[in-house]
């Protein structure tokens, strides 16, 4: 089967986010001063085989634990579907 693994990763809230800071600083120089935070991340979207929808997690689980996430700045979360 044909699996969609939408992964998104974060910085953990107590670890400084300068990139995010950037953002947020450069919104109030545009007018945007509503704003109260802001968090860069990254968001992956892997297409994958699997035999069932439990392989497919556990590959996801895998390839965040081993490659895509920093475990000790990061945090992760996913969402599996079928194609």
């Amino acid at each position: 089967m044909n699996f969609r693994v939408e992964i998104n990763v974060m910085t953990k809230k107590e670890i400084l986010d300068p990139q995010g800071k950037a953002v947020k600083l450069g919104l109030t120089n545009v007018g945007i001063n509503a704003i109260k935070d802001v968090r860069i991340g990254k968001h992956i979207v892997l297409d994958l085989e699997a035999d069932n929808e439990e392989d497919a997690k556990q590959k996801a689980e895998i390839s965040c634990k081993k490659l895509l996430a920093n475990l000790i700045m990061e945090d992760y979360h996913y969402t599996i579907s079928t194609l």
